[in-house]
This record gives structure tokens, sequence and C-alpha cells, in this order.
């Protein structure tokens, strides 16, 4: 497919760790005027030798850019993600832009809670730079789906982007930058979308890891291969082979096999010594699914009749 000419932006990637470096990389590949930024005076040197062009100040003084923000998030200690580094960050960005110009675009690659965009950068963006947004500057996000020992490559031939901004201009200025790469693009209007999005991606990897190793953990029991069960119901599911399987929230899981299934298959894990405990939450979400639909059908059906006279006679 003959990819679509861009004009080169200028790009300045906040937090020079694996995805940031694997993104400003990128972007040169493709001939864009890239300028790494990192508060690690070690790391900067580090990019200055290998003929990169770094700093450890952001500067805004010039034309329009893309100003991404590729900062770490880590865990905290009560769980959800520590946004200190990227607070910093969006702090610092909001100084240059005081005496910025030209509006630029400050685009969210970290991983953050849904929400963060609207209600933490955006805010923070406007009291550090005294300005306002969609009229000083605009916001954007752009979640990586990059691997740590393939960032570069999954970068420059990613399987999916997703993107988002409320302001329609700049998300048809990301789409045609993103665009070139190649890969499924997805471009949504609201920002939580895609920071959602983000989040469950990795959660559902994280559950089918944990599913097989629940699998895993029954195979050894049983004393058969693992291997030969998993690679074969990888093949054999539908949920494995059809991308779309399931996905359509709001229903229980019913007819003959599923239910009867996951309650046998418990019954052999307890039997002979195993940690079920995946497939019994799989059997309680269902069951208060079902309990949800079994609600709204009798208020649906009590609506209806009342809606047909079919009230308490007087």
């Amino acid at each position: 497919m003959k990819r679509e000419i861009v004009n080169h932006e200028k790009v300045i990637v906040v937090g020079a760790g694996v995805v940031g470096t694997a993104t400003g990389q990128g972007f040169l590949h493709h001939g864009h005027n890239v300028t790494f930024v990192d508060s690690n005076a070690k790391r900067v040197e580090e990019l200055l030798n290998a003929g990169l062009d770094a700093t450890s100040e952001i500067d805004l003084s010039g034309r329009s850019s893309l100003v991404f923000l590729a900062l770490p998030t880590p865990a905290t200690a009560t769980g959800g993600w520590d946004l200190s580094h990227l607070g910093d960050a969006v702090s610092n960005v909001g100084e240059a832009l005081k005496n910025a110009l030209e509006p630029h675009t400050v685009v969210v690659r970290s991983t953050v809670p849904p929400g963060t965009l609207d209600n933490f950068v955006g805010p923070l963006l406007e009291r550090t730079s005294g300005k306002q947004v969609d009229s000083g500057f605009t916001t954007a996000s752009a979640p990586e789906f990059l691997r740590g020992n393939r960032a570069l490559q999954d970068f420059l031939s990613p399987w999916m982007t997703v993107l988002a901004s409320r302001t329609p201009e700049t998300l048809r200025r990301l789409t045609k930058l993103f665009r070139n790469f190649g890969g499924e693009l997805r471009a949504f209007d609201d920002p939580v979308t895609a920071e959602l999005i983000k989040a469950v991606h990795n959660a559902f990897n994280a559950t089918k890891i944990s599913f097989w190793n629940e699998m895993w953990q029954l195979s050894q029991r049983l004393g058969v291969s693992s291997e030969d069960v998993a690679s074969t119901v990888a093949r054999s599911a539908e949920g494995s082979t059809n991308p779309l399987y399931g996905i359509e929230g709001g229903f229980a899981y019913g007819g003959d096999c599923l239910p009867k299934d996951i309650d046998g298959l418990i019954k052999v894990g307890i039997d002979w010594g195993a940690d079920m405990r995946l497939l019994e939450s799989v059997r309680a979400v269902n069951d208060a699914m079902r309990t949800m639909e079994t609600t709204k059908a009798s208020s649906a059906t009590a609506h209806s009749s009342l809606g047909r006279g079919g009230g308490s006679r007087r």
C-alpha cells in the first residue's frame, strides 16, 4: 500500500526511557525533527553521544510542536498509577508554554488512569502556563503498545495505533502523522476511551496468562501435558480463533455447555487439589450478570404492563 507523504513535524519527546526513545527514533526514521528531553543528565549525554538532539530543558519558543510525554507511571503502594513523574513533566511543559508564540500540542503516551488527560493534564497545563486549552495549547492521548525488548520495531510497524483528542484539528494532525507507519489506526474524540483501551489491553493479556497458568496447574495435577492442552485449545476454541467472540458486554454466557462445563471443571480442580479461583470468579461474574439480566427483564415487564393499563384496579 502506498504510504501518505506527510510534512515533517517538530517533535519533542519528554522522557527518554524505552518508550520515549523508541517514539523519538521512530519519528526520526520518518524524517521528523525530534528533540529528546530528560531530567537525567547522564541519559542526555548518552543521547548526544549517539548523535541525537537531546537536552534537559523544554523549549517551546519556536514553531508549533507535538510534545509527547513518555514518563514512567509506576504502581503505587495502594494500587493504581503514580502520576508524580508525569505531573512534574506537565508542569515543566506548562512553564515553557507561558512565553510560547505558537500553540503546541501535548500528547500523553504514558499509561494513565482513565480521565487523566481531562482532569489532571489539561488543568495543570492551564494553571502553570496561564493559557487555556484549545487556545494556547491542545491535548491528546496516544497510548503506547510497545514491547520492551522490541520497542522500536513495534513503533515502526504497529499492529494497532490508538489516538484521541477533543480537538478535531489535533486529531486530524495526529492521524496524518501516525497513519504513515501502517497498521490499524483508531481515532476517538474522547480521551477517556483511549486511556481505558490501554489499561484493558494489558488487563486482557494478564487475564489470559493467568487462565493458562490455572490450566497448567490442573494439568500438572492430572499428569497430562499442559502444552498439548494449551496449544490445541488455542486453535480449537472460538474465543482464540475469533477476536470478536464474546466481546459484546452486558450478557451472561448460557447454553447447554458453558455453564455446566465451568461447574464441572471447577469440581475437577477441587477434587485434584488445584486452585481454580479464576474459573470461580468467571462463574461469579456470570451469575451476577444473569441476576442483572433478570432484574432488567422484570423491570421492563412491569413498565410494559403499566403502559398497557395493567396496573392495580381501583
